[in-house]
């Protein structure tokens, strides 16, 4: 008897999902990936661990927003412009002012 292996073709929702998070990391999605599922779920794996590139990546949310402007009401301060820009620095102002 033969041992034969066959890949399977990926799904088009890993595809999408894979699509996205190319777009996300800023990198390419080769085509011998999305040929086959395994492959393409292993890449997918290493791509969603990875942090994202774009610059909303490092912007605060807005829940976090949204507490930091209720603290600076309770505190009567303002809530510094720099940490409007990066969600590290509003978490740091966050925990410091509670």
């Amino acid at each position: 008897m033969e041992s034969t292996t066959f890949a399977l073709p990926s799904t088009p929702k890993q595809i999408a999902y894979a699509r996205s998070l190319a777009l996300r990391n800023q990198t390419l999605l080769p085509w011998e990936v999305q040929q086959d599922r395994r492959t393409l779920s292993a890449w997918i794996e290493v791509q969603a661990n990875l942090k994202p590139v774009s610059e909303l990546g490092r912007l605060p949310s807005s829940k976090q927003v949204a507490f930091a402007e209720r603290l600076a009401r309770i505190k009567r301060r303002a809530v510094p412009d720099e940490c409007f820009r990066d969600k590290g620095l509003m978490s740091k102002w966050i925990d410091g002012n509670r």
